[in-house]
């Protein structure tokens, strides 16, 4: 089983801050294991300081449904039990906004990515970037 390490964490980040830098965004990126354990996170300068929250939750939700948060908020509609009751079951632990995006390797989810700081546009574009960096 390949596991989401230090390494890959790093190359990831790296590549959704260079993304972010083309974009003239300061962002916050967090990087999950397959299990939700946060291995990396940085924030950028200026970027607001709820964006380590919204950037860890939102990869925690992306390694937890194994999709894309864009996708989940495109979808959410269709089971809004879920969606409501969500925050009760695991409080500020995942938030299906855009911006997260499971990160694969072989087919299999090894963790998540989150940013937090820009539009939700951004912030996608932020996180397929990084998920990029290692395919």
């Amino acid at each position: 089983m390949i596991e989401m390490t230090l390494e890959i964490a790093e190359k990831i980040a790296k590549a959704a801050h260079e993304k972010a830098q083309q974009l003239n965004k300061p962002i916050s990126v967090s990087i999950v294991d397959e299990s939700g354990r946060l291995v990396y996170f940085s924030r950028a300068d200026h970027a607001g300081f709820f964006t380590f929250d919204t950037s860890r939750a939102k990869a925690m939700a992306a390694a937890s449904f194994k999709r894309s948060t864009m996708e989940i908020t495109e979808h959410k509609d269709e089971n809004p039990l879920l969606w409501y009751s969500l925050p009760s079951v695991v409080p500020a632990q995942a938030l299906p906004s855009p911006g997260g995006l499971p990160i694969f390797r072989d087919e299999h989810v090894i963790g998540g990515i989150g940013i937090g700081g820009g539009s939700p546009g951004e912030d996608h574009e932020c996180a397929l970037a990084g998920a990029a960096a290692i395919k």
